[in-house]
């Protein structure tokens, strides 16, 4: 069975999708509390507070896109975006690294680490 790598940005990214969807659903159950003031006014502005964060990784994802190196994949020839030494194509997540020492070995995560060398 052959493992399924994902791109850091692209986890990021979803991270940042699925705040917007709890908040939204957050918003929606304060909708069935509407008698109760506080319990719905709790629940929109704790959703509120759910898009906003959503909003703050994207900015960030972004700032931190603009710092990556571009590649193209060995694989599939597709550009992508690398963050840190060892990452997944953006296309078809074949593993990538920018280290030479790292060529070879077993793709892991781990290498990415500053106490990992």
């Amino acid at each position: 069975m052959a493992l399924k790598y994902t791109n850091k940005i692209n986890k990021i990214r979803t991270f940042a999708l699925s705040l917007v969807f709890v908040g939204i659903l957050v918003m929606y159950i304060g909708i069935f509390f509407r008698e109760s003031y506080i319990v719905m006014t709790l629940a929109m502005l704790i959703g509120f507070l759910f898009i906003i964060g959503s909003t703050v990784v994207y900015f960030w994802i972004g700032m931190l896109s603009t710092k990556t190196i571009q590649v193209v994949c060995p694989s599939c020839g597709g550009a992508t975006k690398m963050l840190g030494r060892v990452d997944a194509c953006m296309h078809c997540s074949e593993p990538l690294t920018m280290d030479k020492s790292l060529e070879g070995k077993d793709f892991d995560e781990k290498y990415n680490r500053k106490s990992t060398k």
